[in-house]
């Protein structure tokens, strides 16, 4: 085994980026002003004596990656005693990319990149593989590892035979939240009456946590799930989903003939930050879940795929993925209109997105990600024997002192360069200064808080509020 744990990471001028790109528009973003979750993420990491690499992803707002990538630097620079951290910012993957065009590979851009769950997890994978880690364990920057078992039951079962003769290649713990509890907060309002997300994943959780520890999942947490080598080179994220890539991989990977494990012994705490604008989140969702069922639809039209009933998956998400989804994100929209009526032009324009905009975004791609798909086997296999790529991913990302935010593309060598180390620094005066002169001609006070959590029990992030 060779394992490696990847955290995206995502930064941006403020919480709430901007909602005019679909594929774009992420739960939580760390303000360039606030230290965010990450720090409080790595220090669990730490305690835990966790001493295999983390490759952190840099996902930021267009303008400001330079800033994001110090940032980032910066607050790792604080554990390298401790953790063998590598960052992967917007320089690296620009030289990514450039030695993609050279490999004649240039079409795997859009698919391959920090813009976009689905592709922020692709360049992951693609990062994992050319380096040769033959696990690729997934968390996010607002969890906290409580075990120092937290590896050993990363790694279990992953990449053996279950009881029936069934490899298991993509595995999936589960969250707690601040009170150890798992179910997710379900709500049931009257407005959420064609809506009961959180209360169906909770009947499916609760037989899934009775279950022998190794199980069939209908779920997948994407801060939370560990793919083998084997499964990875085989099976891409898709690109174009908005949200929910991680329930959209299970689907990917059973209509490519495998299936995703749920380990009810595996678990990580899940403390989101408080501030979220449910509205646009349930915008999000009715994308998501339209693009699914569109994507199945397609799916029966392509022979070398297994079809995927719906009710196969219940109970949940199975009805989120009939036929009657239009009409159920529909309904929702205009009862919360009245139920919420502090978000009543958010949940008028969700429902408008219901009937139009969301239908047209999953006619026009979910088709690309087969396209996609088709080639990402071999597109792989290219990179994991490139020389120059596994140069640039080795040395050109360890954390290294940068002493103002311009030179931080300069970070990492030319692709086809000769990489030479960097010993570790401490953080200097000099970086913050840098940092907050290029905030000041944005605009942007520098204030460098942590963030508040709320004290009170957090929710599950898949459920409802």
């Amino acid at each position: 085994m060779n394992p490696a744990i990847i955290i995206p990471t995502y930064v941006g001028t403020k919480r709430k980026m901007p909602s005019y790109n679909v594929v774009a528009t992420y739960d939580h973003v760390t303000p360039l002003t606030h230290q965010g979750e990450l720090p409080r993420c790595l220090a669990s990491l730490r305690d835990n004596d966790v001493d295999i690499p983390i490759l952190l992803l840099v996902v930021s707002e267009s303008g400001v990656e330079r800033e994001a990538s110090l940032k980032i630097r910066e607050i790792a620079s604080a554990y390298l005693e401790t953790l063998d951290l590598r960052v992967f910012d917007a320089g690296i993957l620009a030289q990514f990319h450039t030695r993609a065009d050279q490999l004649g590979l240039a079409a795997i851009k859009e698919g391959i990149s920090l813009t976009g769950y689905g592709a922020v997890r692709n360049f992951g994978l693609v990062v994992a593989a050319t380096l040769g880690f033959t696990e690729a364990i997934f968390i996010d920057d607002d969890e906290v590892v409580g075990s120092p078992d937290f590896l050993k039951q990363s790694l279990y079962g992953l990449g053996r035979l279950s009881k029936k003769g069934i490899p298991v290649l993509v595995k999936s713990g589960f969250y707690t939240d601040r009170k150890g509890k798992w179910k997710s907060r379900a709500s049931r309002a009257w407005y959420n009456r064609y809506w009961e997300q959180g209360e169906l994943f909770n009947r499916w959780i609760t037989k899934a946590m009775q279950a022998p520890r190794l199980s069939r999942s209908n779920v997948l947490y994407g801060g939370l799930m560990a793919i083998h080598r084997e499964a990875y080179r085989r099976v891409s994220f898709d690109p174009w989903i908005p949200r929910g890539e991680d329930l959209d991989y299970l689907l990917n990977v059973r209509m490519y003939g495998g299936g995703v494990w749920f380990d009810n012994k595996w678990q990580i705490q899940h403390l989101p930050p408080t501030e979220r604008n449910e509205a646009q989140r349930f915008k999000q969702d009715i994308y998501r879940w339209i693009y699914e069922h569109r994507k199945l639809e397609f799916s029966k039209t392509q022979i070398d795929l297994l079809q995927i009933q719906p009710h196969s998956l219940d109970p949940y998400p199975g009805p989120f993925l009939e036929n009657s989804i239009t009409t159920r994100v529909f309904l929702t929209a205009l009862l919360r209109t009245i139920g919420r009526a502090q978000d009543r032009q958010g949940y008028l324009k969700a429902a408008q997105v219901a009937r139009r905009e969301a239908k047209a975004y999953a006619e026009m791609f979910c088709s690309k990600y087969f396209e996609f798909q088709l080639g990402w086997a071999q597109t792989l296999a290219t990179f994991e024997v490139d020389p120059q790529l596994k140069a640039l991913f080795s040395e050109g990302t360890r954390v290294a002192p940068q002493l103002a935010a311009s030179d931080v593309e300069a970070s990492a060598p030319a692709v086809g360069a000769p990489a030479t180390a960097s010993a570790p620094a401490a953080v200097s005066p000099v970086q913050e200064i840098a940092l907050n002169d290029s905030l000041a001609h944005r605009g942007i006070k520098p204030e460098l808080l942590d963030f508040e959590l709320d004290l009170e029990a957090l929710g599950i992030d898949i459920g409802e509020d």
